[in-house]
């Protein structure tokens, strides 16, 4: 295979790794009913004037599968990380003890659970449409090659392997769908 379709598929499967790496964070935002600290990862809090993630205020722990609890550096934090918790609509009340705050995570309802179900098959879309453009650009980038002296045929070779890469990075999408929706529909 010439080397220049060599490079076109490095690049290629890199940019992919990195759709799969989007998609699977994404999908960790998504609540599955147990407690995660990475429930908290969108929440910013107003650390003297500047918004800082509430992980870098204080710690985060799950003392079992139903609650968080958050334990900031500073007590003077709990009112700020209280209301910031309140303001980002996660669904969760944050109950304030004077040391620390402790997040209840309610059992899901089983509508709630299909709602996140769609919500898991909106974000692997979104993986796998990236995943095609990814295709679409290294195909492009092969074709281009025909100027440099690429035959019609190691055109069509590297068009080939370019499906391979994909098929696997789609399938690897799946993949991550099915473990998400599994998680999200075990009571």
């Amino acid at each position: 295979m010439n080397d220049l379709i060599k490079l076109q598929l490095e690049e290629a499967s890199d940019a992919m790794e990195k759709a799969i790496t989007h998609t699977e964070s994404e999908l960790t935002k998504i609540r599955a009913g147990k407690a995660m600290p990475s429930m908290l990862d969108g929440i910013n809090v107003d650390y003297y004037g500047t918004p800082t993630p509430l992980a870098q205020v204080g710690t985060i722990n799950t003392p079992d599968p139903r609650s968080l609890v958050i334990q900031p550096w500073e007590k003077s934090m709990l009112p700020v990380i209280e209301k910031a918790i309140i303001d980002s609509n996660i669904g969760l009340n944050p109950q304030n003890d004077g040391n620390i705050i402790r997040l209840a995570v309610p059992p899901l309802t089983e509508e709630r659970r299909k709602e996140l179900v769609r919500k898991v098959k909106e974000e692997t879309e979104k993986g796998k449409v990236a995943v095609r453009n990814i295709r679409k650009e290294a195909n492009d980038g092969i074709k281009k090659l025909k100027n440099d002296g690429l035959s019609e045929d190691e055109i069509k070779i590297g068009e080939g392997e370019v499906q391979k890469l994909t098929d696997i990075f789609i399938a690897k999408v799946d993949k991550l769908a099915e473990v998400k929706e599994k998680d999200i529909m075990t009571v």
